[in-house]
């Protein structure tokens, strides 16, 4: 028998949503009329440009992709208000980020911090690196940071701190001056994950010029448009950068994503309708799930919304299930750590689908 890490074989696989195609087969159910609000996707599609971008690209695939990406270095930084030099890029999302973090900041053994609830799948990757998770809190009730809790956590063993702002599942910003203090406190690389930060109106940009121990990570997944081409970028001091670029892979991302990335952030246009209509969608969900008396939903200044299902006598995996029958696909968060199991999160849609699902939402948990 082969040989596997020991960390390979007791790590837990991890375990993505499941398909249109299979909900589709398991409920008898029309894949074009299912609504998709689990995966805080886009529910505008792609930039129609993007999309004329990787048609002309397509007759290029035999052809390896561009290695230094430096026109795409040059829009992102426009974008973001950064230089050049101060840009990486990765071929898999922001994951392909927060490998490259593992890569260049992790031995066995060291630390890397998390405030739960928060997005997991830092944990699910950096543990592959042998590092060890230490655990801070965001306050679920106030939607906010605990900073205190962050500084407790702190150690000469830290090498990395996730700072997810807005939070993902909670959709709470935290505040600039709280990140300064974490800054301050630390020598420690602090990585503000900012993937939904077009939909708060917010960033943390301004904070490089001072902080050469902040990383900021962004993704096109999301008002972007571009989830299925898996694009992501990190700004960051240009030694930061340097050091990062060793660990990355020469030819990480396809011509077609380098293609759609470069179209999308060349049509303004589109970038503003996108991200308007999901802050619409948002504010409208939010309004009318705030009438249904046994859910509690929290106001988000991300594409999704938290509800706290507990009074409707059904738990998540309940609900969800219920919905799911219907063709409304939402995330149980039982999985996060941090929250229990009565805890479910919806993405923003078109306000047809958002009407769509709130009917159905009001008539399964008024049923009960």
């Amino acid at each position: 028998m082969v040989k596997i890490r020991k960390i390979i074989n007791e790590l837990s696989p991890y375990v993505p949503g499941r398909s249109i195609n299979e909900i589709a087969a398991e409920y008898g159910l029309k894949k074009e009329e299912i609504i998709k609000l689990g995966s805080n996707e886009n529910p505008m599609g792609p930039s129609p440009k993007a999309m004329a971008a990787i048609e002309e690209e397509i007759k290029k695939i035999s052809q390896y992709p561009e290695s230094g990406l430096g026109d795409l270095k040059e829009e992102i930084a426009n974008y973001s208000r950064v230089n050049p030099e101060q840009v990486i890029i990765g071929g898999d999302g922001a994951d392909e980020i927060i490998e490259m973090l593992g890569k260049t900041f992790m031995d066995p053994g060291f630390e890397f911090i998390v405030a739960l609830p928060s997005y997991m799948y830092y944990e699910y990757i950096l543990q592959t690196y042998e590092a060890v998770p230490a655990y801070a809190k965001w306050d679920v009730e106030e939607n906010k940071l605990d900073v205190q809790s962050v500084l407790d956590a702190l150690s000469d063993k830290t090498r990395l701190v996730f700072l997810c702002t807005p939070n993902n599942p909670t959709g709470g910003l935290i505040d600039k001056k709280d990140i300064k203090t974490i800054l301050e406190a630390t020598d420690a690389l602090v990585v503000v994950d900012e993937a939904y930060f077009e939909f708060s109106l917010v960033d943390n940009v301004d904070l490089l010029e001072d902080y050469s121990n902040l990383f900021i990570m962004r993704t096109f997944s999301k008002v972007l448009g571009l989830a299925g081409m898996r694009i992501g970028y990190g700004l960051a001091h240009p030694q930061i950068i340097e050091y990062m670029h060793r660990a990355k892979p020469v030819f990480s991302l396809t011509k077609l994503s380098h293609a759609a990335a470069l179209a999308t952030l060349r049509d303004p246009d589109y970038i503003k309708e996108s991200t308007e209509l999901s802050i619409t969608s948002r504010e409208f969900l939010y309004q009318e799930i705030s009438k249904i008396d046994n859910i509690r939903i929290f106001p988000s200044k991300s594409n999704y919304l938290l509800m706290d299902i507990r009074e409707t006598g059904m738990n998540a995996a309940q609900l969800s299930k219920e919905l799911l029958k219907k063709g409304i696909i939402v995330r149980d968060c039982t999985s996060f750590k941090g929250l229990d199991e009565y805890w479910i999160r919806a993405s923003v849609g078109t306000l047809e689908e958002d009407e769509k699902f709130i009917k159905i939402l009001k008539e399964l948990v008024s049923s009960r």
